[in-house]
């Protein structure tokens, strides 16, 4: 297992949730909710350098299909932007099914739809980014593709 804090991002509409790793990418916890818009790209580069992470991952959600949808392509040109700006390397892993696990997680404990919508991005981040974590811990590899910063839109 590579050594380094790892962010994890969960790109929505409205809001990007955003999680860490411990030094040595073992468990993943949540840090905050961005508001999407002006100025989420410049927050994320705050919590990248904070964290000093040595990568960042990036939730692509596809459909179960199996197909890539208008959030898929949401989601590849938003870590195409956090890739060119030249913080840590960027990976596109696949998150099927993570915001609906989210919501399973939160409704188990207690919390209401009303009540979650402050943090289920957060969770949602962090269930990306510990899937990655055990990916690569059981895989001997990296999880996911790299983003190039030179593609794209």
């Amino acid at each position: 297992m590579r050594a380094g804090v790892r962010v994890g991002i969960d790109v929505g509409t409205a809001r990007i949730g955003v999680a860490r790793s411990d030094l040595h990418g073992m468990l993943a916890t949540p840090v905050e909710t961005v508001a999407r818009g002006d100025g989420d790209l410049e927050r994320i580069v705050e919590l990248v350098r904070e964290l000093d992470a040595v990568e960042i991952v990036v939730g692509l959600p596809i459909a179960l299909s199996g197909t890539e949808t208008a959030s898929t392509a949401d989601a590849r040109a938003f870590a195409t932007g956090v890739a060119r700006l030249g913080l840590a390397p960027v990976r596109l892993v696949d998150e099927r099914l993570s915001t609906v696990s989210a919501h399973s997680a939160l409704r188990g404990a207690g919390r209401s739809s009303r009540q979650s919508r402050s943090v289920v991005d957060q969770v949602a981040a962090v269930i990306i980014l510990q899937h990655a974590l055990d990916f690569e811990r059981s895989a001997g590899r990296p999880p996911g593709a790299v983003v190039d910063p030179d593609e794209g839109p």
